[in-house]
């Protein structure tokens, strides 16, 4: 099987006249000719130009928005103005069809509502692609960081029977049917006969496990799923998110805000560097 080279690889590449290959999603082609090809690697594409005298029709009728390709050629000096590179194709191999009529992601601007009807494609979007490239890179900085400085990863339950000091609203975890629910004498759900034994939840926060962890290890953090049950729609109540909570023993208060404010830059340094284009893109589609 023929290695293929990324698409952010090939766009930073010094072109050597060198044969390359490369798979991705068409994101559009234009006079039977140009095909912008994109494999998620980076926001940008790299056009992929197609001998199309030499190349059966057949194959052509197929390269649509949407196709996943595999193409084979020349990486050469873009003559074309907004790109460094470009791949003179010679092979063209069709990996996956795309119905031009029916295809929903077409190269132009969708709402989030749209997208939202169609979650299974939206992450070829650049605004989706930009945002999980970014969120990636967060969550490997935040362990980066963490274990760079002596932390050691716990992993919190999901499914406990702490409130985590009254966090928040809990999503109720049971195996009770809902139908023909257990009781005790007084009316009350009998927790009793239920999966544990004993009434459970979805987690609202690793915070107390993690304090005795840190108890015997010194420094630890948690990094993982949290739940919150407040029907509240705002952009800062979310049901689910990633929380991540470090536990530092023999730690005074300016500790741990030299802590927190050496995090926040590190993090969103690394990211920066990483994703300058990521977040260009963002800050104007965004």
């Amino acid at each position: 099987m023929k290695k293929h080279t990324k698409v952010n690889e090939l766009l930073t590449a010094t072109p050597v006249l060198t044969e390359v290959t490369v798979k991705g999603w068409v994101r559009t082609f234009r006079n039977n000719q140009f095909i912008a090809l994109n494999d998620g690697s980076t926001i940008n594409n790299i056009q992929c130009v197609v001998d199309f005298e030499n190349t059966p029709e057949e194959t052509l009728k197929r390269i649509t928005t949407g196709a996943a390709v595999s193409l084979t050629g020349t990486l050469t000096e873009s003559k074309g103005a907004g790109q460094k590179v470009e791949i003179q194709v010679s092979k063209v191999e069709i990996l996956g069809d795309s119905d031009a009529e029916k295809y929903p992601m077409q190269p132009k601007k969708h709402s989030l509502e749209f997208l939202r009807e169609n979650a299974h494609l939206r992450v070829r979007t650049n605004a989706f692609g930009a945002i999980m490239r970014v969120r990636s890179t967060l969550s490997f900085a935040v362990h980066q960081y963490f274990q760079e400085r002596g932390f050691f990863y716990v992993n919190t339950p999901i499914i406990t029977g702490s409130d985590a000091e009254g966090a928040g609203e809990m999503f109720k975890v049971t195996a009770l049917p809902f139908d023909n629910t257990p009781r005790t004498e007084e009316g009350k759900v009998n927790y009793k006969e239920d999966f544990f034994g004993k009434e459970t939840n979805l987690t609202v926060s690793g915070q107390l496990e993690a304090e005795t962890y840190a108890m015997a290890l010194g420094q630890v953090y948690t990094f993982g799923p949290t739940f919150r049950a407040e029907n509240s729609n705002t952009s800062r109540h979310l049901a689910e998110f990633w929380m991540i909570e470090p536990e530092v023993a023999f730690n005074e208060l300016a500790d741990n805000m030299d802590l927190a404010e050496d995090f926040i830059k590190y993090v969103i340094k690394y990211t920066v560097d990483k994703h300058e284009d990521d977040l260009k893109f963002l800050e104007q589609r965004l």
